[in-house]
């Protein structure tokens, strides 16, 4: 009762002043202000309605659900130890976390499984050392790349192979799910050290490739890595900046890398959040943010 007196009151006083400054037409515009127009919203926080459905139901959750690697130093690596992860992409994932608001929650994901829980909505975006390629963007939405990388072999220095010319007559080993193999032997047709009969790049498949090389797929790097070692493979290939962790004593790069590989956010495609993915990447590659985070993890 007291509080309903109390807003009568100010109510009535309010009438009084509106009356002296302009009459009824005043108080309507400032019941309309004070009713219908929202609070500005804090700085550096979204404003409710500003995000598309799906980005917004990010932010209702309160968490963004990114797939990335985690046994790729530099890009995304799991402490075994601590569970911690690190890595340019982990930042980037990082980032783009703060800028909705939300937490993060970083899920492993292999060449062969990120598109699958993507499409399945188990995670929101992929950032996990994923090359951007034509048929790729037919699918998914892809940001402008934060980096650059190339295709090379790391082979056992006992093998003998030096150069793409001693790939000829090998097996090599590349991951499920990866464009590796279709880059190692497009390099060979374009070097003439194989016909390339029968060579589609749309239907390429490396299990049933045979034409000068032959492949083994392998779900993990480290696998490869193992398969290496004894001797299962004749080669490793895939990016550089991965072959580099598998570059121990006693092995070493052949002499030629191909196939610039681009790497981008990769999101479900029309989503609200390949918006936000690519504001934030343009922002870093233009503040010099994605060249420090290349710096600091040994990237460059």
């Amino acid at each position: 009762m007291k509080k309903r007196l109390l807003s009568a009151f100010m109510a009535g006083i309010m009438g009084v002043m509106l009356a002296a400054c302009g009459g009824a037409d005043s108080a309507s515009d400032v019941a309309s202000i004070s009713e219908d127009t929202p609070a500005t919203p804090t700085a550096g926080e979204p404003s409710e309605g500003s995000y598309s459905e799906d980005v917004q139901a990010i932010i209702d959750r309160g968490v963004l659900r990114v797939g990335v690697k985690n046994a790729v130093v530099g890009f995304g690596y799991e402490d075994p130890l601590t569970g911690e992860y690190s890595g340019m992409e982990i930042e980037l994932a990082k980032e783009l976390a703060d800028k909705l608001g939300v937490e993060v929650e970083f899920t492993a994901v292999t060449a062969a499984t990120r598109t699958e829980l993507l499409d399945s909505g188990d995670i929101d975006c992929v950032l996990a050392t994923f090359t951007i390629t034509d048929e790729r963007k037919e699918s998914w939405d892809f940001t402008t790349p934060y980096y650059t990388d190339y295709v090379s072999v790391l082979v056992e220095d006992a093998s003998g192979i030096k150069t793409l010319s001693d790939i000829v007559g090998t097996t090599v080993g590349v991951s499920s799910g990866s464009t590796s193999a279709k880059s190692l032997v497009k390099a060979m047709i374009e070097e003439g050290l194989i016909s390339g009969d029968g060579f589609d790049e749309e239907s390429f498949d490396p299990a049933t490739w045979t034409e000068g090389v032959s492949f083994q797929q392998y779900d993990d790097y480290p696998t490869i890595s193992t398969a290496l070692s004894a001797g299962e493979v004749d080669a490793f290939c895939v990016d550089k900046s991965i072959l580099a962790i598998y570059k121990t004593e006693g092995r070493s790069y052949i002499e030629a890398e191909f196939a610039p590989q681009d790497y981008g956010i990769a999101t479900t495609k029309g989503s609200g959040l390949s918006e936000v993915a690519e504001e934030l990447v343009k922002e870093d590659l233009g503040d010099g943010t994605i060249d420090t985070l290349i710096s600091e993890n040994g990237l460059d």
